[in-house]
C-alpha cells in the first residue's frame, strides 16, 4: 500500500469536484422507462412490502436508498438518482486509491481524471440504478483484496466480506465478481502450497472474509428466496422468447458497450475495440510486477459474467460489465505509459517517455471530454416530451395509442390512460374505427420486430431512417422523433389520419 500526500490529495478532491459538476449537470433529466418503473412498482410502496418479492429489475440496497432520498427530498428525477450519484462519486475515489496501490500516484490520478470524464460513468451516475452501487462496492472490495492478499489481516477480509454482501444485495450478478475472486484467491492457495510458499494467514482471513458475506447475504435475501428462485428459473424461458437474439451475444455486448461510447463511429467502433483490448493487455505487463493479481481477476470476472449468463440463457446487457470500466481505465493508463516507454526505447530516446505519456494523457483526456459531451445532448428516454407531444393533439379529438413496454409508463408517471398494444393482432383491432390516431412508440427496435405489419404500415425497412423529415409509410406518417441516449432510447410519434 502507497501513502499519499497532501499534495495528491488535493489532486483528488479537485477530480472529484470536478466529476460532481459533471453528474449535477442533467441530474434532473427526465426519467426513462427503467427509472419510471423502480419508481412504480418498488420506490412508491411501503418499506416492508419493497421486500416482499424478488424481481430483477429491482436493485434492493439502492432502492432502499433511493427511496429515504425521496421521502427526504421529495419524487423529483434528481431526487430518485442522488444515490447513484453519490456511487458513481464513490467509485472514483476507490478507483483512484487502487490505481495508487498499482501503480503510483500519476496512475492514480490519470485514472481518476479519465473516470470522471467517462461517458459510461456520467451516464450510469445520473441512472436511478444500483449499477454505480455494484461498481463502488466491487472496486472497494478489489482494494481490500489485494491489500489482504500481500498482508492477510482480519480486518481486511472482513471489510470484503461486507463488500461482498452490500454487492450482491444491490443486484444478484454481483455475486459475479466475487466468485471470480475467490477463484484467483483458490487458485494463488494451490500454486503458493505447491511451492512450499504459503503464508499460514492466507486461508483463515480469507475464508472467514467470503462466509461473512455469504452469511450476511442470504440474511438478506431470506424474505426473497422463494421468489427469488423462481425468478431465476424463468429467465431462460424468457430470453428464449425474446426476438432479439444478439442481446445473448457476448460480442454484440462489447460492440455495444463501445458503440454508445463513441456514439456510432462505424468502422471506428471496431478500431476503439481492438485499442482498448491491445492497451489493456500492455497495461497487465505494466501492473504485473507490482499487482500481479489485478489483470488477471479482472478479465476472470468477465470470463465468469459471460459464461454464467449464457448458461442460464440470459440477455448480456453491456451494463452488467459497468464495474470493470475502473479496472479497465487503470490498466489501459497503465497500458499507455509502458508504452510510451516501448517507444521512446525504440527511438533511443529513453527521455522521450515522459513527453509522449502526456501527449497520450492529454489526448485520452480531449477524447473522453468530447464524448462525454453527448450525455447532454438528450434526456437518456424523453418519454417527457413525447407525452406533452401527444397529449396536445389528444386535446384536439385524437386518440392516443402507446405501443410496446415503454407504454406503461405513461399512465404510471404522468397518468395518462392510453391503451398500451403489444402486438399486430392489437393493432390491427385498435386502428381499425375512424377518425385520427397517434401512435408512442418507445424501444422502437424492438416494436418493430415485435410488430411486422406495424412495422410494414411505418414504412420501416433495412436502411430507412422513419426519423428523417417527411417520413411517411403506406399507412402511418411520423409526427415526432424524439431522441435519446439509451441505446434504442429514440420515442417516435407516428399518425394515421
Amino acid at each position: 500500500m502507497r501513502h499519499s500526500g497532501r499534495h495528491d490529495l488535493v489532486w483528488l478532491g479537485a477530480i472529484l469536484a470536478l466529476a460532481a459538476a459533471l453528474r449535477v449537470w442533467g441530474l434532473n433529466a427526465p426519467l426513462w422507462h427503467d427509472e419510471i418503473q423502480t419508481l412504480a412498482t418498488h420506490l412508491n410502496r411501503g418499506w416492508a412490502s419493497m421486500l416482499d418479492s424478488y424481481s430483477m429489475n429491482h436493485h434492493y440496497l439502492h432502492n432502499l436508498l433511493a427511496k429515504a432520498s425521496i421521502s427526504v427530498l421529495g419524487d423529483t428525477p434528481w431526487a430518485v438518482r442522488l444515490p447513484a450519484m453519490l456511487f458513481g462519486l464513490g467509485t472514483i475515489a476507490a478507483a483512484w486509491h487502487l490505481a495508487r496501490d498499482i501503480g503510483g500516484t500519476r496512475i492514480a490520478h490519470v485514472s481518476a481524471l479519465l473516470l470522471a470524464l467517462s461517458y459510461h460513468q456520467i451516464w450510469f451516475s445520473q441512472n436511478a440504478r444500483g449499477y454505480t452501487a455494484l461498481a463502488f462496492f466491487s472496486t472497494l472490495a478489489m482494494v481490500l483484496f489485494l491489500r489482504g492478499m500481500r498482508r492477510p489481516r482480519p480486518a481486511t477480509w472482513l471489510g470484503l466480506g461486507l463488500c461482498m454482501a452490500a454487492a450482491i444485495f444491490t443486484h444478484l450478478t454481483g455475486a459475479f465478481f466475487f466468485v471470480a475472486l475467490g477463484l484467483v484467491w483458490l487458485g494463488t492457495v494451490m500454486v503458493r502450497a505447491l511451492r512450499g510458499r504459503l503464508e499460514p494467514g492466507l486461508i483463515g482471513p480469507p475464508l472467514t472474509g467470503f462466509l461473512l458475506g455469504t452469511a450476511v447475504t442470504l440474511l438478506l435475501y431470506a424474505p426473497l428466496v422463494p421468489s427469488l428462485i423462481a425468478t431465476v428459473q424463468s429467465v431462460s424461458g424468457s430470453s428464449a422468447a425474446d426476438p432479439m437474439k444478439e442481446y445473448q451475444s457476448p460480442l454484440w455486448a462489447a460492440f455495444e458497450a463501445i458503440r454508445t461510447a463513441t456514439g456510432n463511429a462505424g468502422p471506428l467502433t471496431a478500431l476503439a475495440g481492438v485499442a482498448v483490448l491491445l492497451l489493456s493487455l500492455l497495461g497487465w505487463i505494466a501492473t504485473y510486477r507490482d499487482a500481479r493479481l489485478f489483470a488477471p481477476t479482472v478479465f476472470l470476472h468477465i470470463a465468469v459474467t459471460v459464461a454464467l449468463l449464457m448458461a442460464v440463457d440470459m440477455r448480456i446487457w453491456p451494463r452488467f460489465f459497468f464495474t470493470d470500466i475502473a479496472f479497465l481505465m487503470i490498466l489501459i493508463v497503465s497500458g499507455v505509459q509502458l508504452g510510451s516507454a516501448l517507444i521512446a526505447h525504440l527511438v533511443r530516446a529513453p527521455r522521450l517517455a515522459g513527453p509522449i505519456f502526456t501527449l497520450g494523457v492529454i489526448g485520452m483526456i480531449g477524447i473522453s471530454a468530447m464524448l462525454a459531451l453527448r450525455n447532454y445532448q438528450y434526456p437518456k428516454q424523453d418519454l417527457k416530451a413525447a407525452w406533452n407531444f401527444a397529449h396536445q393533439i389528444e386535446r384536439q379529438g385524437a386518440r392516443v395509442i402507446a405501443i410496446g413496454h415503454a407504454g406503461s409508463n405513461f399512465r404510471a408517471r404522468f397518468g395518462a390512460d392510453w391503451p398500451v398494444l403489444f402486438t399486430d393482432a392489437e393493432y390491427h383491432k385498435a386502428i381499425a374505427g375512424d377518425g385520427p390516431v397517434v401512435l408512442v412508440v418507445g424501444f422502437p427496435a424492438r416494436v418493430f420486430r415485435d410488430m411486422p405489419q406495424l412495422a410494414a404500415d411505418a414504412g420501416v425497412t433495412p436502411g430507412t431512417d422513419i426519423c428523417a423529415p417527411g417520413h411517411e409509410g403506406p399507412v402511418l406518417r411520423t409526427l415526432r422523433c424524439f431522441p435519446g441516449t439509451l441505446g434504442d432510447g429514440n420515442v417516435i410519434v407516428l399518425s394515421r389520419d
